[in-house]
């Protein structure tokens, strides 16, 4: 079979680097079996094959997957974390077997059950054995060769497993492609950054190896050398450096999606900022995305990340051009908080360009004047930021305004905006010039934060729990020089002020031991990255987000129904023209009736961006109010304003608005692209307006497209209904009941496409009986019941219960610790939570952060914090209310 032509993504020819073949560098086989497992769904099944390899004497223990079949088939490498094995990463292996790949996990020297000692991914040793990987899955009959002796490989991993893909693509040239995800550049920036030792991650590094004795003994002599002084010194930089991929960045010239975690205090941003820049340079494609998690906790999107490496290695390895490898940068935000459990919900939004980490900087006026503090002797007691394992999971819960930072004073300077006229959205590295002084020729060690400021004043924020550590030497002082905060993705809302904080002290980074002054002043803004291009309307809505099974159900026939039945209509309100839809003493008697209404005198507003929940029990009124917006039938009293159009029957605002209910039809012997043709047609607006492609993308239907709609699933027809929705990208989408008949995966999805329709700009209305769904997917609420609103507001509001916090925990909470929590100050009570691993607090005076900074005085393992009040409580409670 003759072997396809590839297109090599490398630069001109350069020495190569490999290390001997297979027959010399790998010794026999030690052990093997062979075990398969075949999913529920049908997929292929997936053989498991596990080897003990020796690589120069140590044993290397792998686990090799595949499916059947006699084709060839590119190969993937998945490296584990630090600390974890080749057991780590099973899932995604079996995964990526079953779609077509054969696939090699590893337990990297000093884990699992490899043996030797861990080096760090020292070239020489861990970069060396996946060369000898490669040299062995060259070997494999199944594997797709792109000449003898080079498989066809992509290597993916996280943190430990990202930096070997890394290293492996520069020093091999048979990689073809590489994923990695929250991992590092250069190591010694990372644990030593501006030349401050991050002591509490180092210390995380050697427990989670096993000790000091575990590790190669110059990097158990480095850190014990590094650790007693609390400063890194040159040759402790040197050696992190050389086992960085930093240390080959002219080198990787391959296809690289780059995943790098935004809770994440031990690689940060800037990180994968650096390997963009680097790998671009060589002419690479790249993709960059923030996920909302990281080495902190929070969120690591484990779905949506597998499911866009799967694709970048669809379109890299198996040269499927049609494989939709996601926008250049995506970024997820946090939409809300599920108040059942108090974890942040998601949102994303993309740019078609890297934005970089100062993209659109928008200067912000901070109060000025010189500012003194000290450094505390013994460099204690430490202000707290960033907490490995803790903070993530908080950080992104700014919307509740819980946030866990202490600054001591006298041993921090402060500078404070004014309050913001518009909301700003921070997306990279903040800067300011500042002139530094410490006194007796000193270093100043200096740790840049930023600050959310309520309005109040009372509450701030620290985003993400970050801060930057800087050691700024006596050279450098008594001159004004630009310091770089951490690079955050937050809103700063408007009335907000933003507050630069320099501390003295960190609690996880080495402080000078010495009593010490300094002296600050600002030498200017504080000027903030916006991004612009990113949280543009216009930003590409890519097919990962949308591309798979959505519930909807269209009644497109619905406008031209109406279309000869227009009335005059009142004139337009300029005040309005932005505004999606504004209801005002809106009543609908029922038929023959003079005295019983559907509907009577609501009125509310909806502004863009929102995703509006419109709830109430049956009877409440809610159908009627879609139709009556929709222009199928006409109110008695009040009037309905959509963009400050008055709708009525056929009103030429309707074009603007996209809905679907339950009952839609297809022509059953026509395809689905044909019905979609056929709906834009039947609408008398031009064929350019429809932006079909983007529907059909929404759909996700393939190949189904071209067959018959009779032949479809229920599910395939929902899909189908959608994109007939969203034809034209209307401004206003009406979904009544999208769920019903879904899967929980399906309704998941359906959530993330409002989630995302929404954050381009546009909004939603849904109506929905599922209120767990409601409550994870929309930002506002209205409620009705027997005809009338029974309240209406953000989902924070109206959920919120105020002083009842639920804390969630990673361990079981022992009863003990329990009553510990209850006698902080401010605490009413604390009760465990049913299945122990967590606590209801009830709040008596205290504020959520400061429960947060006791929670973790008390080494509580913190995962989670919110309201405790589901809105099916807050419903119920409404409901209730409004029959009384």
């Amino acid at each position: 079979m003759e072997t396809p032509t590839v297109r090599r993504w490398r630069l001109p020819p350069r020495t190569p680097g490999r290390w001997a073949a297979a027959g010399a560098a790998l010794a026999v086989l030690v052990g093997g079996g062979a075990w398969a497992a075949a999913a529920d769904d049908g997929s292929p099944t997936v053989r498991r094959e596990d080897r003990t390899l020796r690589m120069d004497g140590v044993p290397i223990d792998t686990s090799y997957f595949h499916a059947g079949g006699s084709g060839k088939r590119p190969a993937v490498l998945i490296g584990h974390g630090f600390g974890g094995s080749k057991n780590d990463v099973r899932a995604q292996a079996e995964k990526l077997a079953a779609d077509g790949y054969a696939v090699l996990t590893w337990s990297a020297r000093g884990f699992g059950g490899s043996g030797g000692e861990i080096s760090l991914n020292d070239p020489d040793h861990e970069v060396k054995d996946v060369s000898r990987l490669i040299d062995w899955l060259a070997e494999r009959p199944e594997v797709q060769l792109d000449e003898e002796g080079d498989p066809r490989v992509g290597l993916t991993g996280a943190s430990y497993g990202g930096a070997v893909s890394l290293l492996a693509a520069g020093h091999d040239e048979r990689v073809d492609a590489v994923a990695p995800a929250i991992t590092y550049w250069n190591l010694a920036d990372a644990l030593f950054p501006d030349g401050v030792f991050k002591k509490l991650w180092a210390g995380i590094f050697i427990s989670t190896g096993g000790g000091c004795e575990r590790f190669e003994k110059r990097l158990c002599a480095m850190y014990e050398r590094v650790a007693v002084s609390g400063k890194p010194d040159a040759e402790a930089v040197k050696l992190l450096t050389e086992r960085s991929p930093s240390a080959v960045a002219d080198r990787i010239t391959v296809p690289s999606l780059l995943l790098q975690g935004q809770s994440d205090s031990l690689f940060p941003l800037g990180h994968a900022d650096a390997m963009q820049k680097a790998i671009s340079a060589n002419g690479a494609p790249v993709s960059v995305d923030w996920i909302a998690g990281g080495h902190d906790g929070g969120d690591d999107e484990t779905g949506r990340i597998q499911s866009r490496v799967n694709a970048w290695f669809d379109r890299y390895l198996k040269e499927d051009t049609g494989a939709g490898t996601g926008p250049a940068f995506h970024v997820s935000r946090t939409g809300g908080v599920d108040s059942t459990d108090g974890a942040a919900l998601l949102r994303g939004a993309s740019g078609d360009a890297y934005p970089g980490l100062r993209g659109g900087g928008r200067d912000i006026a901070v109060d000025g004047g010189t500012k003194t503090f000290r450094n505390p002797a013994g460099a204690a007691p430490p202000a707290i930021s960033a907490v490995p394992g803790v903070g993530g999971g908080l950080g992104r819960l700014s919307s509740l305004g819980v946030g866990l930072s202490l600054d001591f004073p006298g041993q921090s300077a402060r500078f404070e905006s004014a309050p913001l006229d518009t909301a700003v959205r921070v997306t990279g590295t903040p800067t300011v010039k500042v002139n530094v002084t410490a006194d007796g020729g000193r270093d100043a060690v200096l740790f840049g934060k930023v600050y959310d400021v309520a309005p109040d004043g009372g509450q701030q924020v620290l985003p993400h729990q970050l801060v930057a550590p800087h050691r700024i030497t006596p050279d450098r002082q008594g001159r004004p020089i630009e310091l770089a905060l951490p690079a955050v993705d937050h809103e700063f809302d408007a009335g907000h002020r933003m507050r630069l904080v320099f501390s003295a002290t960190d609690l996880g980074y080495a402080s000078p031991a010495e009593p010490a002054t300094y002296t600050v002043t600002a030498d200017g803004p504080l000027t903030v990255p916006t991004a612009p291009a990113v949280t543009t309307a216009a930003a590409a809505l890519p097919w990962w987000t949308w591309g798979l099974p959505a519930a909807a159900l269209v009644i497109a026939a619905a406008l031209l129904l109406t279309a000869r039945r227009r009335t005059a209509a009142p004139a337009p309100d300029p005040e309005l023209t932005d505004v999606p839809l504004r209801i005002t003493g809106l009543s609908k008697k029922y038929a023959k009736s003079v005295d019983r209404y559907a509907v009577r005198e609501l009125s509310f507003r909806v502004e863009r961006g929102q995703v509006l929940g419109l709830l109430g029990p049956n009877g409440a009124g809610k159908t009627t109010t879609l139709r009556m917006l929709m222009g199928l039938i006409s109110p008695d009293e009040g009037e309905i304003r959509v963009f400050g159009q008055a709708v009525r029957p056929g009103a030429p605002v309707l074009s603007r608005v996209g809905a679907f209910v339950e009952g839609a039809g297809f022509l059953p012997h026509l395809s689905g692209r044909a019905n979609l043709d056929l709906y834009w047609q039947a609408t008398g607006r031009p064929a350019e307006d429809a932006h079909i492609d983007e529907a059909l993308e929404i759909a996700g239907l393939g190949d189904a497209l071209a067959r018959a709609v009779r032949t479809y699933s229920q599910g395939m027809r929902q899909r189908l209904a959608i994109a007939q929705a969203m034809l034209g990208l209307p401004d206003l989408l009406i979904l009544d009941e999208p769920t019903n008949g879904l899967d929980p995966p399906q309704i998941r999805e359906m959530r993330d496409v409002m989630i995302r329709y929404a954050a381009g700009g546009r909004t939603v209305i849904v109506s929905s009986h599922l209120l767990s769904e409601v409550e994870q997917s929309c930002t506002h609420l209205v409620v009705m019941d027997r005809g009338r609103l029974v309240q209406a507001g953000p989902v924070a509001e109206i959920t919120g219960s105020g002083d009842m916090i639920l804390v969630t925990t990673a361990e079981e909470v022992s009863e003990p610790l329990a009553e510990k929590v209850a006698a902080l100050p401010g605490i009413g009570s604390a009760v465990r939570t049913e299945d122990g691993r967590g606590l209801l607090v009830r709040l008596d005076g205290a504020t959520t952060a400061r429960l947060v900074a006791g929670l973790v005085r008390l080494d509580v393992p913190v995962t989670g914090v919110g309201p405790h009040r589901r809105l099916e409580d807050a419903f119920l409670t409404l409901i209730s209310q409004g029959a009384a």
